[in-house]
């Protein structure tokens, strides 16, 4: 037989688990049935209180119409009781009222004072409301639409998380990332060149993405920065952010990482504190250091994927065990509450490569909101507190062309709040579902390819005034290649002539108030519930991946959507109906962004000069790695340390040995 070797566990004293690293616990499987209980009988409650305020005030009504005390209206007037905080809602609507029709709204934020103009007057003269109120005079109807709709900005969010978008900061986020990372940041660069705010985001190549080094090996040296960034060290890291203040508020960064998120996101940190020191202009004592370490800290702004759980439905990115992965993703959120770490967000909970991978909008919807509440859960199992963690979870869509596409965002923010509100007791910021959207990147055609732009619009469109807090517009070419200069300019202008040219969008909630978005809304939920209600079936989230019951699903419906594609009974213009009668048009030039010999060999250069620099420190500073995750330490917090000696490639395998190889469940 085969030869056993010395292991580094120690040997199990029973056999039986022990209960250290359940990420649900068995008595919390049927949380998904539980929120899904939640919402709907907090509808049957708006709906009841509604009743009540409409009742009081026709009995009201009566009893002013007959001019004298009436003791049977008033027995049930009496019998008749709002809940306190319904009560609040129907007695402060006119308040509300006044404070939206002046000109200006005048609010404090944490000491400041905020002014927001209320109107945007258009050419013809017309003063258009930011926010359009609704002219509702009996209290049943106002008090269902405050508690099932409110105001931007009021529980339960459904027309957004925030009074009003911010005014100096366009909701554009750009995706970059090719070649090595000074190529990545020229283009950063370009991108956010003459923009108030520097809003990045971040594609790493698929050499990154799972976690090794650039290699003269055939299977990894043609992919070194290809359809992604080339990142193995903490030179990379500070080559591709160069330029950028990373502490600065203006600046939010984003990056598309998953499996090795956790020590790509230590090179950020690293970088953003190192900048910081840079600007003292001398080395820091050893108190200054820990000064400007807490700052950097609290200041960064933006977010790491780091999503594993979609990465097992639908994008296949994984690399560790997915419990190891999910550890250290408590270990990423565990440091962040250590460290202030506010303005961050731990994870981007994904649906688009759900979508992506061919799930219609009520599946992808379904999953993300399912795997979101999968953190909240195994957070909570952890001993963390629902409000030390829940702000710093965000969340990603995909927009596509279908019509549930137009009440995603909707969905999304009432179904969360009301499930953190009611269920979980969470404060209000932690109620605040926040997104970043994409549009369709399997809605591009490489047929007729000029036209994936007026895909794109109107997906921006849609997205625009779902109240997405940012926003990813697609180049046309992306369906052959990584886009080029004039491409992304194209895709940028989309969001631009939307966000200042587009005379609705200067509204900030046009949705509301429309019949079919009312109906969509109800419907999409409803789905979403019975969704949940089946995953809680087969053992919430973790379970139904065991049986593949989301790959399965997701499998199925994109061979529904191919299938209907190809019999021509889903139309799709310029691909399988109004066809170029001359063909399809061959373009004289056509740019395809590959990485140069000279990038790859230029990474290859980089990565040896900083192994070797570091020679000395990294054997001892992987044992410690590999010893933190032995004793159940927090692991980000020695990555922290690790990737200033250690290469990506290097911290990866020594985790391989201790946290094991993903290995998929067939």
């Amino acid at each position: 037989g085969l030869k056993l070797r010395p292991h580094r566990l120690a040997s199990p004293a029973a056999k039986a688990s022990s209960g250290i690293h359940v990420v649900v616990p068995p008595r919390r499987q049927r949380y998904l049935a539980e929120i899904a209980e939640c919402v709907r009988s907090y509808h049957a409650f708006a709906d009841g209180q509604a009743k009540i305020a409409r009742e009081r005030q026709q009995l009201a009504a009566a009893k002013a119409m007959v001019g004298k005390e009436v003791p049977e209206i008033d027995a049930l007037l009496k019998a008749k009781k709002l809940d306190d905080e319904c009560r609040l809602l129907v007695d402060s609507w006119p308040k509300t009222v006044e404070s939206y029709s002046g000109d200006e709204q005048v609010v404090k934020v944490r000491g400041k004072e905020v002014r927001t103009a209320l109107n945007t007057t258009s050419l013809s003269g017309t003063k258009v409301p930011k926010v359009a109120l609704p002219r509702l005079e009996g209290h049943g109807e106002l008090l269902r639409w405050r508690m099932r709709e409110n105001i931007p900005g009021e529980f339960p969010y459904t027309a957004g998380v925030f009074h009003f978008k911010r005014e100096n900061e366009d909701p554009t986020r750009m995706f970059a990332g090719e070649g090595d990372p000074f190529r990545t940041n020229r283009r950063f660069h370009l991108l956010s060149k003459e923009m108030p705010a520097k809003r990045l985001s971040t594609a790493f190549d698929s050499v990154t993405l799972y976690g090794f080094d650039p290699d003269e090996r055939p299977d990894i040296y043609g992919k070194v920065g290809n359809s992604g960034v080339s990142i193995a060290t903490l030179d990379d890291m500070k080559a591709l952010y160069a330029g950028f203040d990373l502490c600065d508020p203006s600046t939010s960064v984003s990056m598309t990482i998953n499996g090795p998120a956790p020590t790509i996101l230590a090179m950020f940190f690293n970088t953003a504190i190192d900048q910081q020191v840079e600007k003292l202009g001398r080395k820091p004592t050893q108190k200054e250091l820990a000064e400007i370490r807490s700052k950097a800290l609290s200041a960064v702004r933006g977010t790491v994927q780091a999503d594993i759980l979609k990465e097992d439905q639908g994008q296949n990115t994984c690399i560790f065990s997915t419990e190891f992965s999910l550890k250290v993703m408590g270990d990423i959120q565990a440091y962040f509450i250590e460290n202030a770490v506010r303005n961050f967000y731990s994870v981007s909970i994904s649906g688009y490569h759900i979508a992506e991978a061919g799930a219609n909008p009520i599946s992808q919807l379904a999953f993300t909101l399912a795997n979101g509440f999968t953190f909240v859960e195994a957070y909570l199992a952890r001993g963390m507190k629902i409000d030390d963690f829940a702000p710093n979870l965000s969340f990603f869509f995909s927009y596509g062309m279908d019509p549930e596409y137009a009440v995603l965002g909707r969905v999304a923010r009432r179904i969360w709040a009301v499930a953190m509100k009611r269920r979980y007791g969470a404060n209000e910021r932690s109620q605040k579902l926040k997104f970043h959207s994409q549009t369709s990147g399997r809605s591009l055609h490489a047929q007729e390819i000029a036209f994936n732009d007026i895909r794109t619009t109107l997906q921006a469109l849609v997205s625009t005034y779902d109240h997405t807090n940012s926003l990813h517009t697609n180049a046309y070419d992306e369906a052959i290649t990584t886009p080029t200069e004039e491409s992304v300019r194209r895709a940028m202008a989309i969001q631009l002539i939307i966000n200042r040219e587009w005379g609705l969008a200067k509204n900030e909630n046009p949705n509301q108030g429309s019949f079919i978005i009312d109906e969509l809304t109800d419907l999409v939920e409803e789905a979403v519930l019975k969704e949940f209600e089946a995953i809680s079936s087969r053992g919430g989230v973790l379970g139904a991946m065991e049986t593949g019951y989301q790959r399965g699903k997701i499998q199925e419906e994109s061979l529904y959507y191919e299938h209907r594609k190809h019999d021509g009974s889903y139309p799709i213009v310029g691909v399988n109906t109004f066809r170029n009668p001359h063909g399809d048009p061959v373009p004289q030039k056509l740019e395809l962004i590959r990485s140069t010999e000279e990038e790859k060999r230029s990474q290859l250069r980089r990565l040896r000069d900083f192994q070797e620099r570091n020679a000395s420190q990294s054997p001892k500073m992987l044992e410690r790695l590999k010893q933190a995750v032995l004793r159940d330490e927090n692991v980000f917090a020695v990555l922290i340390d690790a990737v200033r000696v250690c290469s990506l490639g290097q911290i990866t395998h020594a985790l391989f040995e201790v946290g094991g190889q993903y290995r998929r469940s067939l």
